[in-house]
């Protein structure tokens, strides 16, 4: 398979897990179809926007219908099928993890494709991994994961490092980008089962 067109199935996949992520914190504010709906169109999209917007390329979201339906689907699943209210907090921060994961690698394989510098290209992994998640937990009245003290942006961050080291060593097969996935999924479920945090201000 053409590695352009696994970079698009990899897309798609954060496109649904960040929706299905944004849809349960929806329903988990109680938000009516439309609200929760709106909840994961941010949370799949709004990195993923950001990060085209900034490589001076016109937004996936808006020229490719696969990722504006594939969203809408997932939201649509999650508002019919969600379980029971007490177990989505749950659900949202595994789906969170996983979306983290894959839009690290995706953002950042697009990053270094632009083409930009490696630096520049972990910079925009990062940020295209953690922008859905942050519009998410403002529109449900969250304090964004990104600015708690919690390893998020960090676990983000080392995944779109290990990418780039990847591409440089001409290891960018897809078991090995799955790898990577795999590791910020694992930091970031590790991080929140061991309560792992970064350090904070003392204060008096």
């Amino acid at each position: 398979m053409d590695p352009s067109e696994l970079l698009v199935i990899g897309d798609l996949i954060g496109v649904a897990v960040f929706a299905a992520s944004g849809a349960s914190a929806g329903v988990a504010k109680r938000l009516d179809m439309f609200g929760v709906v709106f909840v994961g169109f941010v949370a799949a999209l709004g990195g993923g926007i950001f990060r085209d917007l900034v490589i001076d390329t016109a937004p996936l979201a808006f020229t490719d219908w696969r990722y504006p339906v594939t969203a809408a689907v997932a939201s649509l699943l999650t508002f019919r099928f969600h379980p029971q209210l007490d177990k989505l907090r749950k659900s949202v921060l595994l789906l969170d993890a996983a979306g983290l994961a894959l839009f690290t690698v995706t953002g950042t394989l697009k990053g270094l494709h632009a083409p930009l510098p490696a630096v520049g290209a972990c910079l925009i992994g990062m940020l295209s991994a953690i922008g859905g998640g942050l519009g998410r937990d403002l529109l449900t009245a969250e304090i964004p994961a990104v600015l708690r003290h919690e390893i998020y942006a960090l676990a983000a961050l080392i995944g779109a490092v290990a990418v780039a080291g990847l591409v440089w060593l001409n290891l960018d097969s897809l078991p090995t980008l799955v790898g990577a996935a795999v590791i910020v999924f694992a930091i970031r479920v590790v991080a929140l089962r061991r309560k792992w945090s970064a350090p904070v201000p003392r204060v008096g």
